[in-house]
């Protein structure tokens, strides 16, 4: 079994920042991807940034400059740093992983979600 586990959401001013921390845990081979996607009430959900176990990054466009993704592979844990908070910003911000288990089969795995919460 594979588990995300997000933390770090919460109620922010505009212009705020918070960080997003989202650990794997379980029977896990080797992680390829990892990424942050949020949906906001009413909306789709939509990519907001992902990262290769290279390090290689893809940001939506709503966020480049303000949002920032990383990894440390040793902990398999993938970190999003949101700076510049906007009340747009505001939706459940989800972590997703796209990783080979003990078993190497090859699956994609998805966090509980986290709320975050930009006030005007």
């Amino acid at each position: 079994q594979v588990q995300l586990v997000e933390s770090g959401g919460g109620l922010v001013q505009a212009g705020g920042s918070l960080r997003l921390p989202c650990a794997a845990s379980g029977s896990i081979f080797s992680i390829n991807a990892m990424g942050w996607y949020r949906q906001a009430s009413g909306k789709q959900r939509e990519l907001v940034a992902t990262i290769t176990s290279s390090g290689s990054t893809n940001y939506a466009d709503s966020v480049k400059g303000r949002f920032t993704i990383s990894r440390a592979n040793a902990k398999n844990t993938v970190y999003l740093q949101m700076n510049s908070l906007k009340p747009e910003d505001t939706a459940v911000y989800y972590c997703n992983a796209d990783l080979y288990g003990l078993d190497i089969r090859r699956g994609n795995y998805w966090g509980q979600g986290t709320q975050v919460t930009v006030s005007s």
